[in-house]
């Protein structure tokens, strides 16, 4: 049996390095090769998490930067021209809700290819985010879901997929976590930023609805000094955020906040032990959301939804809208105490590539 695995984007790739070592130890007639589009081309948003999990990708499409249209366009056309050279494969596995999810999906279909998706049924009900398009139009071509929590498990159903097709097989994205904790407690990043013994605040925002607006980020930074009395932020700024600041012209309000630690994307493990060990957590962000609540951390998600609500309804992330006046009512209650303890939810004990390769392995 082959099976490709499609990847194109950070947060994706930490989904799937437990794949080949999983599949070599117990399937060793199955042969797992990964594909990596290229849709996060740089060396900070995909080589530096390959070198740290150790995890070449098989190929490589290289696609271009452009449109959506363009990208899924293209990979769709490289994956065509992949298998021509190397065999059709027996399973196409796509990850998450990005353009490369869906590019993979739809090639899968008009190939013949078998396709599971990992993270299937996740839901925000919010139409104006292109990865809710991304879900919906991956699952209505999957032949087996690959589910992370109740949520997803419930959408399906409710939408009219096969119960059998449905597998609870719990999170990939936390069994990284688990089986590079040593590396994560080793990195020295509190150290290199000089918060070694400081309290500090972990911030993220990159969304498209958050920083392309330049009254969503005026507020960001009325929060940032809010916060700066206390503590130290570090805010890892992705290229679209701060290219956004400057087109508004608020580069002032970035240079005047002092105590606000600014850095590039980071590599995983760094990234990961900040968020063990930070204060709380202020983000945009989906997969924070689940890694927060895996380690138990105050998460502050600035979105008017979100599609994991398990990190909220059992976990440690409260979605918020950005309301200062609510914001400093959260953060007074995490200083407090009071903030909710939260728990690790069903199935996100490390194990899930394994609970999902035993079934695709049943279909030989």
């Amino acid at each position: 049996m082959k099976i490709l695995i499609l990847v194109g984007t950070r947060p994706n790739f930490i989904k799937v390095t437990r794949f080949k070592k999983i599949c070599k130890e117990r399937y060793p007639n199955v042969n797992i090769e990964i594909v990596h589009t290229g849709q996060h081309y740089d060396e900070k948003m995909a080589d530096v998490f390959f070198k740290q999990f150790d995890l070449l990708p098989d190929h490589f499409l290289n696609i271009k930067v452009g449109s959506p249209n363009q990208q899924i366009a293209e990979i769709m056309v490289r994956l065509e021209e992949l298998c021509a050279n190397i065999g059709k494969p027996d399973w196409l596995l796509v990850p998450g809700d990005v353009n490369s999810t869906l590019a993979g999906a739809l090639f899968a279909n008009k190939s013949g290819i078998k396709l599971g998706h990992i993270e299937a049924g996740l839901r925000s009900h919010d139409r104006t985010m292109p990865e809710e398009f991304n879900r919906i139009l991956t699952d209505q071509l999957a032949d087996v879901f690959f589910v992370t929590e109740q949520s997803g498990y419930d959408h399906l159903m409710r939408e009219g997929y096969p119960e059998a097709k449905i597998h609870f097989v719990g999170n990939t994205m936390i069994d990284t976590m688990v089986a590079f904790s040593n590396e994560i407690d080793n990195s020295q990043i509190r150290e290199e930023l000089s918060v070694a013994n400081q309290e500090f605040v972990l911030m993220t925002r990159h969304r498209p609805a958050t920083v392309d607006n330049k009254e969503e980020l005026t507020k960001l930074f009325d929060l940032i000094d809010h916060l700066l009395v206390r503590y130290k932020i570090i805010f890892p700024i992705h290229p679209r955020t701060i290219k956004n600041i400057q087109n508004f012209g608020l580069n002032d309000r970035l240079e005047k906040a002092k105590g606000l630690i600014c850095t590039e994307p980071l590599d995983y493990f760094s990234f990961q032990k900040l968020i063990k060990e930070c204060s709380f957590i202020v983000t945009d962000s989906g997969g924070i959301q689940e890694e927060s609540t895996f380690v138990g951390k105050p998460c502050l998600t600035l979105r008017p939804n979100t599609e994991r609500p398990v990190t909220i309804d059992i976990g440690s992330n409260t979605l918020l809208p950005f309301d200062i006046n609510l914001l400093k009512e959260m953060i007074q209650k995490i200083e407090m105490g009071q903030y909710k303890k939260g728990a690790i939810p069903k199935m996100w004990d490390g194990h899930a590539t394994e609970r999902i390769l035993e079934v695709v392995a049943k279909s030989c």
